[in-house]
């Protein structure tokens, strides 16, 4: 192998390296865009067969940990039953493909029936995945008691939570 022929590869490489994190943000996007109008499938296609999804205990329909992706499926259908509306932020990205972890902000907030804003928040999610398939996934809110107030709110309102399902 010629010098040169080394140099493209590695400038190749570093270039690829740099473009992830923006590719990555324009696929979240896209999902994130489609979980808005109701539709989850793009994220839950990105979430391996055994994935978990761990979200800060508490005392609401999102807290724990949701197992498989029958489990992360219930979660989605859970954030597009509440009206979730987001947005993502800053993507950071590191590891080799076969162990990356990324880290993106996710802004999001509901609004109810009349249009009051019942909830705003902002997050971070850190993802673990092997060979482009997230395997452990974990949300950290700014503010844990904002989330738990929503649940109260969307009970009175009459929205229901989507059960869990059994191992």
């Amino acid at each position: 192998m010629s010098r040169t022929s080394l140099a493209a590869g590695a400038v190749l490489a570093v270039a690829a390296r740099a473009a992830l994190p923006r590719l990555l943000r324009l696929k979240f996007a896209r999902d994130v865009t489609a979980l808005n109008r109701g539709d989850h499938r793009g994220l839950l296609s990105s979430y391996a067969d055994d994935a978990v999804l761990r979200f800060h205990d508490g005392d609401h329909r999102w807290a724990g940990d949701w197992v498989g992706r029958d489990g992360i499926d219930a979660f989605l259908r859970n954030l597009t039953t509440a009206g979730f509306q987001g947005s993502i932020g800053d993507v950071s990205v590191s590891g080799p493909p076969w162990a990356m972890t990324v880290m993106a902000r996710f802004d999001d907030h509901v609004d109810g029936p009349d249009g009051e804003r019942l909830y705003e928040n902002r997050t971070v999610l850190v993802l673990r995945t092997r060979w482009g398939k997230v395997v452990e996934h974990e949300d950290f809110y700014a503010d844990t008691g904002e989330i738990v107030a929503l649940d109260r709110r969307l009970t009175a309102l009459g929205v229901a939570p989507v059960p869990r399902p059994r191992p």
